[in-house]
């Protein structure tokens, strides 16, 4: 499960990818996230052609809803990865619209779930586009999520797919036969938690936490 995380790494320190293609302005508007919850604003990591960094709305909105904003619908923010693509609601995005979410840590109770040296790290997503018959535009994404591994597994049943170094391309990159995409399947059975370390968040800590 993930429904919370930070991205509090300062742009300068972002990873490459991130900066490679971004939007206009976010060198200089960019701030650091120390809680970012669903319907909150995110960067990802797309591939449509091309891999771009983009804003999208951490809550999957259906392509073919009729209203994006009907709030007796529910927007999924985590899928699972094991019936990823079996669902008929993800089972496009996983083929052609994975993404890469960076962050800092993520949230379970009251602990953070973090990398011991600080280091941003990916969360596997998959992403939709929303269309309406005037030709406006909603992106919206949410986080993959598979069984937990022994540091997550005393906090919740389950944990974010975490995507390492190196398979950013390809996790990202469209598939013309959904058997190219066998090769993820061993990413999304979790991750090792060498390396990664739990704190412990005080309430009152997590409760004045900002967001931009």
């Amino acid at each position: 499960m993930c429904g919370r995380f930070e991205l509090k790494t300062k742009f300068e320190k972002l990873p490459k990818l991130l900066k490679q293609d971004y939007p206009s302005g976010l060198d200089s508007k960019y701030e650091t996230q120390n809680l970012i919850r669903p319907n909150d604003p995110l960067l990802v990591i797309k591939n449509e052609g091309r891999i771009k960094t983009d804003f999208m709305t951490w809550g999957f909105i259906s392509p073919w809803a009729k209203d994006p904003f009907d709030k007796e619908r529910s927007r999924p923010f985590n899928a699972r990865s094991e019936t990823v693509q079996e669902k008929k609601l993800f089972s496009g995005s996983w083929k052609y619209k994975r993404c890469l979410i960076p962050a800092s840590g993520f949230f379970e109770k009251k602990y953070r779930i973090r990398k011991a040296n600080y280091e941003t790290f990916w969360l596997g997503g998959i992403w939709s586009k929303w269309s309406s018959l005037d030709g406006a535009e909603l992106e919206s994404c949410c986080v993959l999520t598979t069984e937990p591994n022994d540091l997550v597994k005393p906090l919740h049943h389950r944990m974010p797919v975490i995507v390492p170094n190196g398979y950013a391309e390809q996790w990202t990159e469209q598939v013309k036969d959904v058997d190219e995409l066998e090769v993820l399947f061993p990413i999304m059975r979790g991750w090792s938690p060498d390396g990664w370390l739990v704190e412990d968040v005080k309430k009152k800590e997590t409760d004045q936490m900002s967001l931009f």
